[in-house]
């Protein structure tokens, strides 16, 4: 005796169904296919990061989510970036005649980005000591550059080794006195498809001079 295979069973059951019931059929699957579409669109729109779709239609989104399909988490985390910072230093050297001059603003983030590009095994050094360095900085400082606790001074002095590493022992033929560091800031343009407007001004956020001390100097060229 010949075994029926399911999906052979259910293609002879919906074979023997008359047209009309057929079409009823085939109307209510469609009409399945296009709510659970609809419900994973909302869904997905609704965790997302902020985009064109979600922006334009988002009353209807959060009409549609809440409060039965609320959800407290995001679908990336942290939300990709939207900004470009660069973190720049500069210092105020001692010449050897005695004069003291000061060097133009040199990004670091700039040498990293060329060391990375066209590299197919970047060091984690290149991707993130220096941007690991400047978030560290950020968050345990207020808005006026006021350290919180010995995190922040902690931060100031790690940021301090890599400008003297990446500056070197003698820039310039001299010594190097006080140093200073800002970020460059601009917010990412709109992709062309995109209405959205987008200020993409660069703003700074510029830190005040800090003195440099032989704890500040890479191993091998303190005194």
């Amino acid at each position: 005796m010949a075994v029926t295979e399911p999906d052979d069973e259910a293609a002879e059951r919906l074979a023997a169904l008359s047209t009309p019931a057929q079409l009823i059929v085939a109307v209510a699957v469609a009409a399945v296919a296009v709510a659970a579409a609809l419900h994973l669109g909302m869904a997905f729109l609704s965790i997302a990061p902020p985009n064109t779709v979600s922006k334009r239609h988002g009353a209807a989104v959060d009409d549609y989510t809440y409060p039965e399909f609320e959800r407290n988490w995001k679908l990336f985390a942290p939300n990709p970036l939207q900004q470009d910072i660069a973190v720049e230093a500069r210092a105020e050297i001692r010449t050897p005649e005695g004069g003291l001059t000061t060097t133009g603003w040199t990004s670091l983030s700039a040498q990293d980005g060329a060391a990375i590009h066209h590299n197919p095994l970047p060091s984690h050094t290149q991707q993130n000591e220096l941007r690991r360095a400047w978030e560290f900085y950020v968050g345990s400082h207020d808005a006026r550059e006021r350290p919180g606790g010995t995190r922040g001074s902690l931060s100031e002095q790690y940021i301090r080794r890599i400008v003297m590493l990446r500056l070197g022992p003698k820039p310039d033929g001299g010594t190097v006195q006080r140093v200073q560091v800002r970020s460059a800031t601009t917010q990412l343009a709109a992709p062309p498809w995109s209405d959205e407007k987008t200020d993409t001004k660069t703003f700074y956020r510029t830190l005040p001079w800090w003195t440099v001390t032989e704890a500040d100097l890479p191993e091998g060229t303190r005194r």
